[in-house]
């Protein structure tokens, strides 16, 4: 059995893509059909494929037939929220950057 510390770190190893992460902030929105996915993301269609599979393999996001077109959404409200808690961590780190940068160049005219 692998260790809970273990399966979060592959978890995270999964979703650490570029393309996996775009995807499920467009997904976010509901779901939506693989050319939308491809006219927001720019990348050629194999690649997009290749990171669809993997966030269908680990069951991140389901797919459905629409007539000739796959439509994908997130596969649980979950994935979304962990997205916006990243996108508040991030804020707040920037913030706390920005911040600490500011009181740097602040400190360095008085120094001089």
């Amino acid at each position: 059995m692998v260790p809970l510390y273990q399966a979060k770190a592959e978890f995270f190893r999964m979703l650490g893509h570029p393309v996996r992460i775009r995807v499920l902030e467009l997904l976010q929105d509901g779901p939506r059909p693989v050319r939308d996915l491809l006219a927001d993301i720019a990348i050629e269609p194999s690649s997009l494929s290749q990171q669809l599979a993997v966030l269908r393999r680990h069951g991140i996001v389901v797919s459905r037939r629409d007539g000739s077109s796959v439509v994908y959404e997130i596969a649980s409200d979950d994935v979304a929220e962990l997205l916006r808690t990243a996108r508040r961590i991030l804020t707040t780190l920037i913030t706390t950057q920005g911040e600490l940068l500011a009181e740097l160049r602040g400190a360095e005219t008085t120094t001089r």
